[in-house]
Order: C-alpha cells, then sequence, then structure tokens
C-alpha cells in the first residue's frame, strides 16, 4: 500500500518579502514550512501566523558552512523537506565600486546561494536513494512510494541578471550568476536518477527593502509575486518572470545592442 507523506518546505530568507509571502501561500497550500534567515524573532512571528507546523532557524548564508550545517539540521527537524526555495539576497547601489558592499552581495548572492543550493540537491539525491531502497521492500515492490517528484529547488533571480547596472554592479552579475547556475543544474538533474525539479524565478521591481522604483505599473506587491511564483512551482514551471510582463522587458535588453542599453541604463 502506498502512504502520502506530508509536504514539506524551507524557505531560506523568509522573514521578510518575497520569502515571508511565499511562506503564507505555501502554508495556505499544507506544506509545513522551515523558515531561515538572520533574523530569528521575526521568523518566530511569521511562523506564529502560520496555519500549519512551522519550524524556525537562524542562518546567516555569508558563514555557508554554518549555513550548510543548519540547512541539514532543519531538514532532519523536518517530517519531510520537498520543496527547497532559496530567496535570500542583497542589493545596494554601488557606483563608487566601494569594495564592502561589492562583497557581501558576492557573499550572500553567489557563495550563500550556491552552497544552500547544493546542499538542497545533496538532500533531494540522498532521499531519493533512500526511497527507492524502501520502494524495493521485501523485494516485491512492496516498500513505500509516494509517486511525487524527488524534490524541487527554487531560486530567486532577477530580471536584473539580464543586462549589466553601472548603479549596482555587483548585483546584476550575481544574479546572472544564479539564473546561469540553476540552468546548469537543469542540464545536470537530466542525467542524474533523482527526479528534482528547478525553477529560476526571475522577479522585476517588488515591493521589498531593494525596491528601485515607485511606479505601480512595474511594482509587484511581494504577496502578488508570491502567488506567482506558488503557481510556477505547482505547475513545475523551469522558468518564470514575475510578473509576466518583465518577459518582454527581459527579451528587449537581450536584443538590444550594448550601447544602446548603456544609454538606457546610465
Amino acid at each position: 500500500m502506498s502512504q502520502t507523506r506530508a509536504r514539506g518546505a524551507i524557505i531560506v530568507g523568509a522573514s521578510a518579502g518575497i520569502g515571508e509571502a511565499l511562506a503564507h501561500e505555501l502554508a495556505d497550500a499544507g506544506y509545513a514550512v522551515g523558515l531561515a534567515a538572520r533574523r530569528t524573532e521575526r521568523l518566530k512571528a511569521v511562523g506564529a501566523e502560520l496555519p500549519t507546523q512551522a519550524y524556525v532557524a537562524t542562518m546567516d548564508v555569508t558563514d555557508v558552512e554554518d549555513a550548510r550545517t543548519g540547512f541539514f539540521e532543519l531538514v532532519e527537524a523536518m517530517p519531510s523537506v520537498d520543496l527547497v526555495v532559496l530567496s535570500a539576497g542583497v542589493g545596494t547601489g554601488n557606483r563608487d565600486l566601494e569594495w564592502a558592499p561589492e562583497r557581501e552581495t558576492i557573499d550572500v548572492n553567489v557563495r550563500g546561494f550556491t552552497a544552500l543550493a547544493t546542499a538542497a540537491l545533496e538532500h533531494f539525491e540522498s532521499r531519493e536513494s533512500r526511497e527507492r531502497d524502501e520502494y524495493e521492500g521485501d523485494g516485491n515492490g512492496n516498500g513505500t512510494q509516494n509517486g511525487d517528484t524527488d524534490g524541487h529547488l527554487v531560486g530567486i533571480s532577477s530580471v536584473a541578471a539580464r543586462f549589466g547596472n553601472p548603479n549596482a554592479p555587483a548585483y546584476n552579475a550575481s544574479k546572472a550568476f544564479v539564473s546561469t547556475y540553476l540552468e546548469g543544474l537543469r542540464h545536470r538533474q537530466a542525467t542524474r536518477e533523482a527526479d528534482v525539479t528547478i525553477t529560476t524565478v526571475e522577479p522585476g521591481y517588488v515591493d521589498t527593502e531593494m525596491l528601485l522604483s515607485d511606479d505601480p505599473f512595474w511594482v509587484a506587491s511581494p504577496e502578488t509575486a508570491a502567488a506567482h511564483i506558488a503557481r510556477a512551482i505547482r505547475q513545475e514551471r523551469s522558468h518564470v518572470y514575475v510578473t509576466r510582463r518583465w518577459r518582454l522587458v527581459s527579451w528587449l535588453f537581450e536584443l538590444l545592442p550594448e550601447p544602446v542599453v548603456r544609454r538606457i541604463v546610465t
């Protein structure tokens, strides 16, 4: 007899913005949610508002070894982790190229992201191996299997990945890394036994602490962004723009000659 397992999700960067809003979306969909970020008290407050079980882990992704250890401890604390969303990110204007903000952006958006993306895949692939053994059971296929994929990794990148930004060069470059890295992981998973879905999310302007525009036509609320992301998760999309109008902006930046892009962004 097959057994249906309760679903669980970990959101890294869940204390505010898209991560917090997505925690509510996933909990409303029935997920137990692991909340990870630096602000412990804020995470506890978010968890207290959720209708499902919440698990809190204090995590500073710039300390990559500690973050990976904390991730695996959170996995062990939860009954199941089927979905991992990497939403932690920083960005700041830095036209003068001061080293401290450039380093922080790289530490969070590149090193921290990669450390946890690889940890998530390690978890999903090891789980696939364990569940395959369980499914074999007594040799007659009488073990357990829930028929779902082996896991789902979601990375929050940005439309900023599509062009260089003279005002925040490290931020746009770091998001280009995130998008390209996730694409590489999708190609890799096509050759692996574990059936892991990998989704790249590229939002435009979202009303968060990093907001660079106040034009209501272009700015989405965190709740709107989270709803789009939750839909992409349900549909197991490989890539999604948030909101969809940013697809056209992305295409334009890819088609325009560099001198034209330079006039737009400077």
